[in-house]
């Protein structure tokens, strides 16, 4: 039955692949051979298709986010557990979207717009930096949505959340309900709109080819996957395990007993999949107790995105300076806070990264011609981006056991002495 089931599930992707895969390789033949009603039809289509994914950037951003943040338990156990896993998976999402920055400031990918020219504005209380800060807060609750405020729909998908988790129980639960039905049914939206995808890869890669005048894209196409991959490698291979060191947690031999989950990411592109091995390799080769592996593990799987923090920084800054717009030292910076909240919100959120990267660049009218031509490449992309967040979800997991491990085991001894002190006076 099983091996039936994934051959099944298999099909649809390697086909989902294969058209666009052919999609963009006509895309290639029309737009060399330049013929004006073709051109003129990529034109309508890619035109559809932005408006489209604008209609759902946003509303993607805000109910992935109070969907699952509005979810978070409120018990004692739960709130230890829960506090110490969240602990570690911002810290390590915004070390992992700093890395990013870092790195693609130092790669520049897109050349060398200078962003740091772009701090000419004053710098008091009526300067940029101010009103670039105010518009955080907006004086509505639609008002973000329809003037496309990403930072404010933000704001408010924290803010809510915050005051969700507040709740009594019940309303809680109810208000969860409805916002993670809501997200499923953004989801849905998405998924149908994405069967548009093969005719927009051709309408992109028809355009792109089009418009080609020199090989200077290809060239930064190439220095955004080095960075991509670079700040991926980096986090997985020396962030991660100097704080497993920190510890005093082996990251080899962490590494060694975790290496069944992260195969099964690799080749299922899915941090999901690799769950039930995960906690199989956690409790049986890393000895982590029961009840820390099958809390953490799951929780980080939703929430623990470290690589997803690295991929949408990179691409939205490519993207965004491809097409001319600079950014300023602070909105530098607080791109690795966006990253890493999105990143954190991105539960079950099919191609996840990807998506919420092309949410943000809808959301900011930035063409999204480029990011169509990086569709082919995030196949590769997204292997490695599983493999690299159930690593750090392993991570996350294997130093909230250190901490909590002493707690933990006064409690369990207090809980036997007081089943031996009933036994021996019933009363």
């Amino acid at each position: 039955m099983q091996p039936g089931k994934k051959n099944k599930e298999k099909q649809p992707i390697i086909n989902s692949n294969l058209i666009l895969l052919i999609a963009g390789l006509f895309g290639i033949v029309t737009g060399w051979l330049d013929l004006a009603a073709l051109n003129q039809a990529s034109e309508v289509v890619s035109d559809l298709f932005i408006r489209m994914l604008k209609l759902i950037s946003l509303p993607i951003i805000f109910f992935a986010l109070v969907s699952t943040l509005s979810g978070m338990g409120k018990t004692s156990e739960v709130k230890r557990l829960g506090g110490q896993v969240l602990k570690y998976t911002v810290i390590t999402t915004l070390v992992a979207a700093s890395v990013a920055l870092a790195l693609y400031l130092l790669i520049a990918p897109a050349g060398n717009p200078g962003p740091l020219a772009a701090t000419d504005e004053p710098a008091g209380p009526t300067g940029s930096y101010w009103s670039y800060l105010a518009g955080v807060i907006p004086s509505s609750f639609v008002e973000p949505f329809y003037t496309h405020n990403v930072m404010g729909v933000l704001f408010l998908a924290l803010l809510l959340s915050a005051a969700i988790m507040a709740l009594e129980r019940r309303q809680k639960e109810i208000l969860h309900s409805f916002f993670d039905s809501m997200f499923a049914a953004i989801m849905k939206m998405t998924g149908l709109i994405l069967k548009l995808m093969p005719l927009a890869v051709w309408a992109f890669v028809n355009q792109f080819i089009h418009d080609l005048q020199s090989q200077k894209i290809l060239q930064d196409l190439a220095l955004y996957l080095l960075c991509v991959l670079l700040a991926n490698i980096v986090q997985a291979g020396l962030i991660l395990p100097i704080l497993l060191k920190f510890k005093g947690i082996s990251p080899w031999q962490t590494m060694k007993a975790m290496w069944p989950a992260l195969t099964v990411a690799f080749f299922a592109k899915s941090s999901a999949a690799a769950l039930p091995y995960a906690v199989e390799c956690a409790e049986r080769d890393m000895r982590i107790q029961s009840k820390v592996a099958r809390f953490s593990l799951p929780l980080c799987i939703t929430v623990n995105m470290n690589a997803c923090a690295a991929f949408i920084l990179i691409t939205v800054l490519f993207v965004s300076q491809s097409n001319g717009i600079l950014f300023s030292p602070l909105e530098l910076l607080s791109w690795i806070v966006i990253a890493s909240i999105a990143a954190i919100g991105n539960a079950g959120v099919p191609m996840g990264c990807y998506m919420l990267s092309s949410a943000f660049l809808a959301a900011m009218g930035v063409p999204l011609q480029l990011l169509v031509i990086i569709l082919p490449f995030y196949a590769l992309i997204d292997m490695l981006e599983s493999a690299i967040n159930v690593w750090s979800d392993s991570c996350v997991t294997v130093m909230v056991n250190a901490d909590l491990s002493p707690a933990m085991d006064v409690a369990e001894g207090e809980s036997d002495q007081q089943v031996d002190h009933n036994r021996r006076d019933p009363t």
